[in-house]
């Protein structure tokens, strides 16, 4: 199994293609027809041209940058590098960023993650949303890709 795998180059996603291929006859394609297209079309866009991700850090004080070393957590994988995020604790936030994904900051509020894979591009994006989701009060918060809330009024006794 883990032969295949190796052998298709694309990851997890041919074993299932493969999987689902062989239930043609079954009517399961039919179920996974449009969801098999969409995975099938984002590999081929992420091999081809790539996917990209922008954060956008908006609050006072809210900083993101690429390290080379972490303080408080090892490397997965030789040659990794780290996003140290300031986002308003007492102690910088730093993630371990995956392989295949590169991270840029073009700015210190903004942070570009590109890669060829979107599962696990969003997935880190997430990931680092998580640590500061956007707040409907105040509107700080961590942005993905041009994400806009609605600002809700002051709550009035």
């Amino acid at each position: 199994m883990t032969g295949s795998k190796e052998r298709c180059g694309v990851s997890w996603f041919c074993l299932h293609v493969m999987r689902v291929l062989a239930q043609r006859r079954s009517g399961v394609l039919t179920d996974l027809k449009g969801t098999v297209r969409a995975y099938l079309a984002n590999h081929i866009l992420g091999v081809s041209e790539g996917h990209a991700a922008i954060l956008r850090l908006v609050g006072v004080g809210y900083r993101a940058t690429v390290e080379k070393t972490a303080v408080t957590k090892s490397p997965q994988y030789e040659g990794q590098q780290f996003v140290s995020l300031k986002v308003g604790y007492s102690h910088p936030i730093e993630l371990g960023i995956p392989k295949g994904v590169k991270a840029s900051t073009p700015q210190p509020t903004r942070l570009l993650l590109e890669g060829p894979e979107k599962e696990v591009l969003m997935q880190f994006a997430a990931e680092i949303r998580e640590w500061r989701r956007p707040e409907p009060y105040k509107g700080k918060g961590i942005f993905v890709n041009g994400e806009t809330i609605k600002l809700k009024a002051k709550k009035i006794k």
